[in-house]
């Protein structure tokens, strides 16, 4: 059996990827029965319940670093709650989740929800608390610093058209359908760009600048602070560029981040900031979208699954098809 004392650099190769890829599909097909039901909570809780359940089933002595908030505000899979089942003996590993990423997509049956979570050895991930971020990312293949959040809009999307070689009416934006993305979505129209609004799961939407399928070069606009740690994962693992800033409405989220280390309040994270190391990234779809098919029952009490993990060490990415006799 692994003991505390194995070496960091090989940390994740005690946890088998497929493992994860289990604690994502428990949480999905518990949260799938509560699909269009109208009950964010219920279907929250279940893809919690389910997903802590199954961390108990492995041989690790996790942290939650990334969770579904703080100890009094969540009884289950809060930050800092210790998950696995070697407390202890197991390596050592950090966790970022989200149980159900798109509570509101899934009790109104929309697409794009996922069960998510991002694993890596101890420190690799960003304790970053349940704030607002800025962000941009961009797919693989550009030279390192195009994006910058310190530029505007339109210079970062004349960057990434120039590199292209293709004019910014050209580049297609994703951007969360927010009243506060207003302004943001009217100087990306007046470039022409085409901007993809999407309703909520925002770790979808830069995980799909990473695929040329989808057309989408570019992700702006603030979302959760945890997603973007969970998104920053999956591009350290696939490729891509990320800058994320967090965003402070009032001193208490400010005293929230001081408590978690975060003394440098204007700082620009990019992706190694976020997620460090050797990472594992994975999700499956609980309701159909752009990078995911969702949860489908079949005849005779057999449900199917699609999901995706990748590692960083390695740049794998796999594409597994489940079939689960429930």
């Amino acid at each position: 059996m692994p003991e505390n004392n194995t070496p960091a650099s090989h940390v994740l190769d005690r946890v088998l990827v497929l493992e994860m890829v289990r604690v994502t599909e428990a949480a999905a097909i518990a949260a799938s029965n509560l699909i269009g039901r109208g009950d964010e909570k219920a279907a929250d809780h279940a893809a919690v319940e389910a997903m802590r359940k199954a961390f108990d089933g492995l041989y690790i002595d996790g942290t939650v670093v990334i969770g579904e908030g703080e100890r009094d505000e969540a009884p289950m899979l809060f930050i800092g709650e210790k998950v696995g089942g070697a407390p202890g003996k197991g390596p050592k590993i950090d966790i970022a989740l989200d149980p159900l990423e798109g509570t509101t997509i899934t009790a109104k049956a929309g697409p794009n929800s996922l069960a998510v979570l991002a694993a890596a050895e101890e420190g690799g991930l960003l304790n970053a608390p349940d704030v607002y971020m800025d962000k941009i990312a961009v797919g693989p293949g550009y030279p390192d610093g195009i994006i910058d959040l310190n530029k505007t809009p339109t210079q970062n999307v004349e960057a990434v058209a120039a590199a292209k070689g293709v004019k910014p009416s050209d580049i297609n934006v994703c951007v969360l359908d927010r009243p506060r993305h207003e302004a943001l979505i009217a100087e990306l129209r007046s470039l022409g760009c085409g901007v993809v609004l999407i309703g909520d799961g925002d770790v979808a939407g830069v995980i799909a600048v990473t695929d040329e399928d989808t057309t989408i070069d570019l992700y702006m606009g603030s979302g959760g602070a945890p997603e973007g740690v969970l998104a920053a994962a999956a591009l350290r693992c696939v490729g891509g560029q990320f800058n994320g800033r967090l965003l402070f409405r009032n001193d208490d989220e400010r005293a929230r981040a001081h408590k978690w280390g975060i003394t440098d309040l204007d700082k620009v994270y990019k992706l190694e900031d976020l997620a460090k190391g050797d990472c594992i990234f994975a999700a499956t779809g609980v309701t159909s979208g752009s990078l995911l098919d969702g949860v489908k029952r079949r005849k005779g009490g057999v449900m199917t699954t699609e999901s995706v993990v990748m590692r960083a060490s390695s740049g794998t990415v796999r594409w597994i098809k489940g079939e689960h006799r429930i």
